[in-house]
């Protein structure tokens, strides 16, 4: 009863308050041939260090000790130790949403680094304190700049990630947004801006791009702010690839940029929990959904956080609100904050350049479909064997390897999304080419 701190008596008591006699009484309602009347097939209990073993011995049946080349917005990453190091502080992995400010410093604290942070990464002037994921960020944003703009129309390229993109679908259905896609450019793999300032008008709210794209390819994020800033659109940037930030020029031409924060230190985990961001110009920030914390001075002078903007539903009119999301990833968002402070600018750098010089080591080494510049991530042709025969070879190796495209762009069936980052090792990079090439 470790977890369940009742007492026999107290059992008892609680069943006499509502009148019945056992526990059994609690189900008396229930016909007979529905009841389980013997014990679950279950063994018997174990010690927490046999349980530990236990899960430790299945992990090893499933990805421990495979190497990795699969990315597509979820990125192996090494995480510093010293990151569950404070996220295990119990003043962190246990506290509420920080509503209290004066019992709450050390939450917004955080939160208001997390900020200063997503700024410097950015380019821009205000971060709020989180999203969901970088999936629910696109939608945000895209519901941002209709605010803004008071248009109701997202032209969106078709290098934004497949699933942001259906996310951005669900919402726009019960929203009332139009949304058109462009097209990708079919030799750099980069967006086709032609097509773009084909389909902006006067209507649009927002022209979205991601950077990388999807296919992992650096976009003209200048060029395209200016076909958006021409028929009087904002530009929304968006980045599944955070690491790439430490090398690319941050997309200061943007008027609003969201992402995913996972490849800072949030492990892979069956797709979750992560972290988004979106950040702005500060003229933009009453539309900021989301919280906003901010530095003030209490009654005694003293350096202070409180929540500034919260423009929710529970806290404003309804009819005014910018969002109804209630609250923000505060532990996944201490993890990227941990990750940023540990490595600083200069080490983000230098892990963007390993990862840049293993991808394209990699890609060398295979057929590649786009030539357009690239930082982690590339797609590759196959030849005589499809992209799915070919990762089942991969696995018989231990190794992971690529997101096969046909799923999401069936004009490239034959084509393999591949990612290599500081994890990726030589012997095991070499050992996907001769797989890939049928060696």
């Amino acid at each position: 009863m470790r977890y369940l701190p009742h007492s026999d008596e107290e059992r008892r008591q609680m069943l006499a308050a509502c009148g019945l006699g056992s526990e059994a009484d609690l189900y008396r309602q229930l016909p007979p041939d529905v009841r389980l009347e013997r014990p679950l097939a279950l063994g018997g209990g174990l010690s927490e260090y046999e349980i530990l073993d236990y899960f430790r011995a299945r992990a090893a049946e499933n990805a421990s000790g495979y190497a990795s080349f699969l990315g597509a917005g979820v990125y192996y990453h090494y995480r510093p130790v010293l990151v569950d190091v404070v996220l295990s502080r119990g003043e962190f992995l246990t506290s509420y949403t920080p509503y209290q400010s004066e019992i709450s410093q050390g939450t917004l604290t955080t939160i208001f680094e997390f900020q200063t942070l997503m700024c410097q990464l950015t380019g821009m002037e205000v971060a709020n304190a989180s999203m969901y994921d970088g999936s629910t960020a696109v939608p945000e944003a895209a519901l941002m700049a209709m605010r803004l703009t008071r248009r109701e129309r997202v032209v969106a390229a078709r290098t934004l990630h497949p699933e942001y993109r259906e996310v951005l679908r669900t919402y726009g259905r019960s929203q009332g947004v139009e949304i058109e896609e462009f097209g990708y450019d079919d030799e750099l793999g980069s967006a086709d801006l032609e097509d773009l300032a084909a389909r902006v008008d006067d209507r649009t709210a927002a022209v979205i791009l991601q950077q990388p794209n999807f296919f992992g390819v650096v976009e003209e994020v200048r060029e395209a702010a200016e076909i958006a800033h021409r028929r009087g659109s904002l530009l929304v940037v968006i980045f599944s690839e955070a690491v790439s930030l430490g090398l690319l020029a941050p997309p200061i031409e943007a008027d609003i940029v969201a992402g995913e924060l996972q490849s800072f230190a949030i492990p892979p985990s069956y797709g979750g929990p992560f972290a988004g961001v979106i950040a702005t110009k500060e003229k933009f920030v009453r539309q900021l959904p989301g919280r906003l914390v901010g530095q003030t001075t209490d009654a005694a002078g003293n350096r202070a956080f409180c929540l500034t903007l919260t423009t929710r539903e529970q806290h404003i009119r309804r009819e005014k609100a910018t969002s109804n999301i209630c609250t923000n990833q505060n532990l996944i968002a201490l993890a990227a904050t941990v990750f940023l402070t540990v490595y600083g600018r200069r080490g983000l750098r230098e892990l963007a350049e390993q990862n840049l010089s293993k991808a394209h080591y990699l890609a060398g080494r295979l057929p590649q479909r786009f030539f357009g510049p690239f930082f982690n991530e590339f797609v590759a042709r196959t030849a005589a064997r499809s992209p799915e025969e070919i990762n089942r070879r991969l696995l018989e190796r231990r190794i992971l390897g690529g997101l096969p495209l046909g799923r999401y762009y069936p004009e490239l069936s034959d084509c393999m999304l591949l990612c290599a980052t500081e994890m990726s090792r030589r012997q095991d990079m070499d050992t996907l080419a001769e797989v890939f090439l049928g060696r």
